[in-house]
């Protein structure tokens, strides 16, 4: 099995295993996030967590120029989107916690994101067994 498959699998697994989660815990979900994931001031385990996104991302892109697998940009691409979050954390930590807040105190917010993460989680699974 090659990086990219992996990738795809493991991401999907992250995404619709939070959402089984989320689903359990109910309203204990969004204490959790807003009290011990996204504190008011930026936990420590949160800046260890950037710098595995940040090495993720960099590793793909290795991957993507130094092997031969078709399409890898795809997911190298869909992984730099992640820089978007990491930057939001280190940069406006403050402004990424409201906007978690928002979406957790929002059924309707919180409804669309999760469909979202799902249908993403199928597509990864998809191309990890049909692209890569």
């Amino acid at each position: 099995m090659n990086y990219f498959k992996i990738l795809c699998f493991v991401w999907a697994f992250i995404g619709i295993g939070s959402r089984i989660i989320m689903g359990i815990m109910g309203e204990k979900w969004k204490e959790w996030e807003l009290n011990s994931a996204y504190k008011t001031k930026r936990p420590a385990a949160i800046s260890i967590l950037l710098v595995i996104g940040i090495v993720i991302v960099i590793y793909t892109w290795i991957q993507v120029i130094l092997t031969d697998v078709h399409l890898s940009w795809i997911i190298a691409l869909l992984v730099s989107m992640v820089v978007i979050k990491i930057g939001s954390l280190i940069f406006n930590y403050n402004g990424f916690r409201q906007f978690a807040s928002d979406m957790l105190n929002s059924k309707r917010k919180m409804m669309t994101l999760n469909a979202g993460v799902i249908v993403y989680s199928i597509v990864l699974v998809f191309m990890g067994i049909y692209l890569y």
